[in-house]
């Protein structure tokens, strides 16, 4: 198969997993809008956003702490949604990782090209602030699917968070257990922001990270998705742990507790989740070769001492937010699904055709040794935990949709999620069953069987109000003895 033929199928292949179609056309213009609703000239949105957290930003002027923020509790949010003790810093870092395989420029006559492979993570932390420091921020995102899709352009655009840029790190209860986070296939750091900053106001390290060549703004090649994702991840844990050190003088010092490590992945991150934690790939998909060409993918199949050198002790546990790959391929099967002993969570939107429910089913059912969680979603699809559609995606139904769920409030759902995630990590993290494992142990799973309009009854959902536990389906399933 000629290097050209590669490629064209891979884009065949990728289009037809993450691709949306044509829909309404795009028409670019020099403003981008975003929650503060005041239009704002893309030329300035590479400007460095690590501003001292004391001033307001540039960006936003009018964003107040009074203001919605994607995260923010809705009347009817659960009780372990609303946000904890701490208040909750920001910084974005540049990490760099050498002499990695560069599998876009593999060929026959170079088949071990390598380049420094650069990551940019955005870290929230627990904080303190100083006299007239706000919790207000912007994060910076890109509509479009990487370059090159002229009815989907690269277009820069700001949104406000719930945090303090550059805020003191609050060393007052650490070190802090750190959550890794992994977006989609495209995606970013930020895209599932109403999550990372609620977890870090309830004393977690949250470290995420932009996948290089599959964000919205450089998306490339499949094939560096399905080889860096498990790569990236355990790069990024290294890096966090020596960051912490007591020795390094970053913001880090003495802050992360990264023995205590989960990772959080949504779709092509789920994938590499599982990955990062110990199910490793099997034979068959590592040897298909218009995927990841000259077995590159070896180092990650189950069983290869380069993998089993690869697997990290730190990690405990991994929550995964419609994870790719149950089915396509067989990327895994049920013997290499043993393989994942750590804690798990799976959530899914039943309706999910992007990573098929099917495929979410068969790898929640066959990581038997496992104790896991399984959360679904009646009538939701793929787009379970991102943030809300920001207001300039309305332009262009594609762009729309990548956020959008057709069935659901997505603030509703961050509501949720912030809930179950938050009752899973406290359970496995921070070791509090007792405060915890109520929320989950559920004696009626499913939720519309539950008596919704008495919130006191030993049945409904704990932790949810009045008529707030509707559609959905939650079951524990232990590891196997």
């Amino acid at each position: 198969m000629t290097r050209r033929v590669t490629v064209l199928l891979l884009s065949a292949i990728a289009l037809i997993l993450f691709g949306q179609g044509a829909g309404t056309p795009f028409i670019a213009t020099a403003q981008a809008l975003h929650n503060c609703g005041e239009p704002h000239d893309a030329r300035h949105d590479d400007d460095d956003d690590d501003d001292e957290g004391g001033r307001r930003d540039r960006h936003c002027p009018n964003l107040d702490e009074d203001d919605f923020f994607y995260g923010d509790p809705r009347p009817d949010a659960p009780e372990l949604a609303y946000r904890g003790a701490f208040k909750v810093g920001v910084r974005t870092i540049e990490v760099v990782n050498p002499n990695q395989i560069d599998i876009l420029n593999f060929t026959p006559e170079n088949p071990n090209p390598r380049y420094d492979r650069p990551l940019t993570l955005e870290v929230w932390y627990p904080a303190v602030l100083r006299k007239r420091e706000r919790e207000v921020t912007t994060y910076q995102d890109n509509l479009g699917t990487g370059p090159g899709r002229p009815d989907r352009p690269v277009t820069p655009f700001r949104f406000g968070g719930r945090a303090a840029r550059g805020a003191q790190p609050d060393h007052s209860d650490g070190p802090y257990p750190l959550l890794i986070v992994s977006h989609g296939y495209p995606g970013s750091r930020v895209l599932l922001s109403n999550l990372s900053e609620n977890l870090a106001s309830k004393g977690y390290v949250v470290a995420a990270i932009d996948h290089t060549e599959s964000t919205h703004a450089d998306k490339v090649g499949f094939g560096s998705t399905l080889l860096n994702r498990a790569l990236d991840i355990h790069f990024v844990l290294n890096q966090v742990a020596d960051m912490s050190n007591f020795g390094s003088r970053g913001f880090l010092a003495g802050m992360v507790d990264d023995e205590n490590t989960a990772i959080i992945g949504y779709s092509m991150g789920g994938y590499g989740a599982l990955i990062a934690a110990g199910a490793g790939l099997t034979e068959f998909f590592v040897n298909l070769p218009f995927l990841v060409p000259g077995r590159h993918l070896a180092r990650l199949q189950s069983g290869n001492p380069d993998y089993l050198d690869l697997l990290d002790e730190r990690i405990k546990a991994v929550v995964l937010f419609a994870p790719f790959g149950g089915t396509f391929l067989n990327t895994w099967d049920q013997e290499t699904l043993k393989d994942l002993t750590v804690p798990s969570f799976f959530i899914v939107g039943e309706q999910d055709r992007t990573a098929p429910f099917a495929g979410v089913e068969f790898l929640s059912e066959n990581t038997v040794n496992s104790d896991r969680y399984v959360l679904k979603y009646q009538g939701a699809i793929h787009e379970v935990p991102v943030n809300p559609a920001p207001p300039i995606s309305e332009s262009n139904y594609d762009e729309w949709l990548h956020y959008q769920e057709p069935a659901w409030d997505n603030r509703k759902l961050n509501n949720i999620n912030q809930h179950f995630v938050t009752a899973f990590l406290g359970l496995h993290l921070q070791g509090r069953p007792d405060i915890y494992g109520p929320f989950l142990d559920l004696l009626e799973p499913i939720s519309n069987n539950s008596p919704r309009a008495d919130p006191d009854d030993p049945l409904y959902w704990k932790g949810f109000t009045e008529y707030g536990a509707i559609g959905m389906e939650l079951r524990h399933l232990p590891a196997a003895p």
